[in-house]
């Protein structure tokens, strides 16, 4: 219990929005859950230190895999990473790397089909990061599809990696484990976007840039001309596309949480609060595209009070849910089309491709 009390602590000053979704899960998910989360933060804080070079990062995502699989002690892990964190990293991320022993003997708790799932999300998402950290620049992604691959191995596996603990959880929700993953990592895809989409600043700050060169340059405008404070109309039309690709997602996010059984109420919220502050996020974006930080475009607490509100009081509703989304979408880009309402050869396969699973959920 003392382990999770430290989980529970510990989560709420890594990350703001998972605080805010992960306590709504049932208690025997939370304590899953929350040390997932946390196991994917530690490969993220080694992921974020500048002062590592690659084949540092290599050596401690490679050490930490191997705590996983009881190869490699988690105090001989932290111990030889702690000492190298700047002072860039946040306190509570040099926290997390102290107490890695912590939430390594949490996840040897869970049993095995919960240890495998955890385990291979963090062994995917180690081997993506590696492989976009060794690439990063300010030119962005090639395309659409590199864009795909990348969200796949740091937010679609997460996807994947909940689908499998909510089945080990409940045995009606194991039954419905085939569509459901159909939609997991579209689920990742769209949370993912929006955030490449609002941190985008911060990213460039840092020497990465996740957009899609593509979905820009068939716009007119050149990523390594962007910057804060001379916002170009072509630059927004990439923008617009992008967040359109981004709701047709979350529209599968949304199948994804109508296949939930209505009773599961914890595991609807926590879906349907992040679909709806991703919604807002986007709209956000669409509203003010010359934006130059990600502060000017997150979304308020008043209106995060709101989405909680509505959320929890249409939950068990299919066909609200349905027309709650369609009234919270009205008006932005959509999937396939620029601002102007024309539509690419690129952006048909791409939509193609994203709507080949999308379903209504149960009704």
């Amino acid at each position: 219990m003392q382990d999770h009390n430290y989980e529970q602590q510990i989560l709420q000053k890594v990350s703001r929005s998972f605080a805010l979704t992960i306590p709504q899960l049932p208690s025997d998910l939370r304590l899953t859950v929350t040390n997932a989360y946390l196991l994917c933060r530690i490969v993220d804080t080694i992921e974020d230190e500048e002062t590592l070079s690659t084949k540092q990062k290599r050596f401690f995502m490679q050490a930490f895999n191997g705590v996983l699989k009881e190869t490699s002690t988690a105090k001989e892990f932290a111990e030889n990473l702690y000492p190298l964190l700047s002072g860039k990293t946040l306190p509570a991320e040099k926290d997390l790397i102290q107490n890695a022993g912590i939430v390594v003997r949490s996840f040897s708790s869970f049993n095995k089909e919960q240890q495998s799932a955890l385990r291979r999300c963090v062994a995917v998402m180690s081997v993506g990061m590696l492989r976009y950290q060794e690439n990063k620049s300010l030119h962005g992604l090639g395309n659409l599809y590199d864009l795909d691959a990348y969200c796949y191995h740091v937010a679609g596996v997460v996807g994947e990696m909940l689908t499998e603990l909510f089945c080990v959880y409940s045995s009606d929700i194991s039954k419905k484990r085939d569509q459901l993953l159909q939609l997991a990592v579209s689920f990742g895809q769209g949370l993912q976007m929006t955030n490449i989409l609002k941190d985008l600043w911060d990213d460039r700050a840092h020497g990465a840039c996740w957009l899609p060169r593509s979905v820009f340059s068939e716009a007119g405008f050149d990523l390594m001309d962007l910057s804060a404070g001379n916002y170009r109309p072509e630059f927004g039309e990439g923008l617009y596309r992008l967040i359109g690709i981004s709701l047709a997602h979350l529209r599968n996010a949304l199948s994804y949480t109508l296949l939930i059984p209505r009773q599961e109420i914890g595991i609807r919220k926590f879906c349907l609060w992040a679909i709806g502050l991703a919604i807002f996020t986007l709209r956000n974006i669409h509203g003010k595209p010359d934006f130059t930080n990600g502060r000017e475009v997150k979304v308020s607490r008043s209106r995060t009070r709101a989405i909680i509100g509505v959320s929890n009081a249409t939950l068990q509703s299919n066909l609200l849910l349905k027309a709650l989304f369609r009234l919270a979408v009205h008006g932005l880009p959509a999937p396939g089309r620029t601002h102007n309402g024309f539509r690419t050869t690129h952006s048909q396969i791409v939509e193609k491709r994203l709507f080949k699973y999308q379903g209504d959920g149960d009704g």
